[in-house]
C-alpha cells in the first residue's frame, strides 16, 4: 500500500526530471508522489487545435494530465465554484483534477495528453451536463 500525498483543490505537480539536454530527459511518476493509486492511464492525440474537448466532470475520479507534446489549454470550474485556467506544456509538469471539476480543454497542434486516472473506466462517474453539474455544487 502506497503513501499517497493529498491535494483538495486542482494543483500542479512538479515531476523530478533526470537527463540533460543532449540526451533528453526522463520524468518518473511513482504512487508514492501522487496523490492516488493509478488505476488507468491514456493519452489523446491528433485533437485539430479548433476543437474543444472535455466537457464532463467526474464525481469520484481523480487524474493527473500531462502535455507530453504541446500545449493544452485547461479551464476549470471547481466544486467551489472558482473558475481556474492552466496552460501545460512542460512534460514535468502534471495538474492534479480532484472529483467535480468541470473541464474543457484546448489543444495545441500536434500536442499530446497523457492521463493518469484513479479508476477503470466507469460511465456512470461522468457528470457530462454543465447545467447538472452547476446544479450538483449550488
Amino acid at each position: 500500500m502506497s503513501m499517497n500525498k493529498t491535494f483538495d483543490r486542482p494543483t500542479i505537480i512538479h515531476f523530478n526530471k533526470i537527463g540533460n539536454s543532449s540526451i533528453g530527459f526522463i520524468s518518473i511518476a511513482e504512487n508514492s508522489i501522487l496523490p492516488f493509486d493509478i488505476k488507468r492511464v491514456y493519452w489523446t492525440y491528433f485533437t485539430p487545435q479548433d476543437v474543444i474537448r472535455g466537457h464532463h466532470a467526474h464525481k469520484d475520479l481523480q487524474q493527473i494530465l500531462f502535455a507530453v507534446n504541446g500545449s493544452i489549454e485547461v479551464e476549470l470550474i471547481t466544486k467551489e465554484k472558482e473558475t481556474l485556467k492552466f496552460n501545460l506544456s512542460n512534460p514535468s509538469e502534471g495538474l492534479y483534477l480532484p472529483p467535480m471539476c468541470w473541464r474543457t480543454l484546448q489543444f495545441s497542434h500536434s500536442a499530446v495528453l497523457l492521463c493518469l486516472a484513479s479508476e477503470e473506466y466507469t460511465e456512470s462517474d461522468y457528470i457530462r451536463s454543465k447545467e447538472e453539474f452547476l446544479k450538483l455544487i449550488a
